[in-house]
């Protein structure tokens, strides 16, 4: 057992959660899970390289249930003192939806990202029309502080509106 939230195993209901940093053997676990429709809906299409190298200025945890690879966290620090934060994006295997994993996965991120990182504020940003993302991030502390208007583009022309959720701890 370790004192970090990252590498530490914890139980939640019948099953044993851990976050590890990102290992090129969960590759192919990992793009499974991307390409099933509940998580493509909300994620697109994987950008070339994914999930090794699309994304060389955010940090990645596999998430595991029971010692499989059951989803991805990923993080971006904002590395201005001044506005420093980071923002989050968390994808579960639908498998396992419903059973407060991916809520328990985020809290453990959000405690490295504080107690660890040394972050105050922790962003996340779920399509308006998500509401089970959005019921889990605010189960896991998360508040909703703004609606961004055409946010992402969907790649069908169209673009979908997100909402801004944030976590703040106070020091």
């Amino acid at each position: 057992m370790t004192d970090s939230p990252i590498g530490r195993v914890t139980r939640i209901g019948e099953h044993e959660l851990s976050l590890r940093p990102l290992d090129p053997a969960d590759a192919s676990a990992l793009l499974r899970i991307h390409a099933t429709p509940e998580v493509a809906r909300w994620w697109g299409e994987p950008e070339e390289g994914f999930p090794l190298s699309d994304e060389p200025d955010h940090t990645r945890l596999t998430i595991l249930v029971d010692g499989a690879v059951a989803g991805l966290l990923q993080y971006w620090e904002e590395p201005w003192p001044r506005y420093r934060h980071a923002t989050i994006d968390v994808f579960l295997d639908p498998a396992l939806h419903g059973r407060g994993i991916g809520t328990q996965a985020l809290g453990l991120l959000v405690e490295h990202l504080t107690s660890e990182r040394g972050h105050h504020r922790v962003t996340i940003d779920p399509a308006s029309e998500n509401a089970a993302a959005i019921r889990s991030y605010e189960k896991a502390g998360f508040r909703q502080v703004g609606l961004l208007h055409r946010y992402e583009h969907r790649g069908d022309g169209d673009y979908r509106d997100a909402i801004l959720m944030e976590l703040v701890r106070e020091p």
